[in-house]
């Protein structure tokens, strides 16, 4: 009954780290959602400078997506399904993020302009090729990010079924402890058992020799008696 009792503690204490990391997403995105509007007014080095955090509160939130999804994988099946549930919709919401990130990391239409007026030589051909050679640079860097997490979720997959797999070893060899422990009490049951036996028979011999001495003495005695008498 202990045992039992201790796993909906474990399975309670798990969850708590799940919904830790839950509202550390929660808080991450609206922080996200915040600057993304406010860079729809900025510009030049302001610009930069919020889509570097942009960038940095998108990592950190991929990053409790992980954490939240090796968390879910670890509970038992009936709260698995539930959290794994949540978490494809936080999923989507970052994705979302990212999406408007990414749009805003663009150049605007007002900024070429600007540079126009400032003296900017550079032909549009020139500028439309600078931006196909961004974007596709953009790409290629999300399609190494994508292939970097397919790997990690993988590797993390394969250390919860470790882990699982270690479990039910420990398991296994606290039941085989237990029956050794049971095996060595039956065994010191039993060599009491036979030293008690031993102790008896040693005892009924040590009796029967008495009775046969008294019974040789007895006999004896009559047979003195006997031999005196015909005397």
């Amino acid at each position: 009954a202990p045992r039992r009792a201790a796993a909906p503690r474990r399975a309670d204490a798990m969850s708590g780290v799940f919904e830790g990391y839950e509202r550390e997403f929660k808080d991450l995105s609206s922080a996200v959602q915040r600057k993304t509007q406010a860079l729809e007014g900025m510009g030049g080095e302001a610009r930069k400078a919020k889509l570097a955090e942009l960038d940095g509160d998108l990592a950190e939130a991929e990053s409790l997506i992980r954490r939240m999804d090796l968390e879910a994988r670890t509970q038992p099946p009936e709260a698995k399904g539930r959290l794994l549930a949540r978490l494809r919709d936080y999923k989507a919401d970052l994705n979302g993020l990212k999406k408007d990130a990414k749009r805003l990391a663009m150049p605007r239409a007002g900024d070429a302009s600007r540079a126009e007026l400032l003296g900017d030589s550079a032909s549009a051909a020139d500028q439309r090729n600078r931006l196909l050679t961004t974007t596709d640079r953009l790409q290629r860097s999300s399609d190494r990010i994508e292939e970097g997490k397919r790997t990690i979720l993988e590797t993390e997959e394969l250390g919860v079924s470790i882990l699982q797999d270690l479990h039910q070893q420990r398991q296994t060899i606290t039941h085989a402890r237990d029956t050794l422990h049971s095996t060595d009490d039956n065994l010191s049951r039993g060599r009491r058992l036979i030293s008690s036996m031993a102790r008896r028979m040693v005892q009924n011999k040590i009796i029967m020799y008495a009775i046969i001495l008294l019974l040789i003495a007895a006999i004896i005695f009559i047979a003195y008696k006997k031999l005196g008498g015909h005397k």
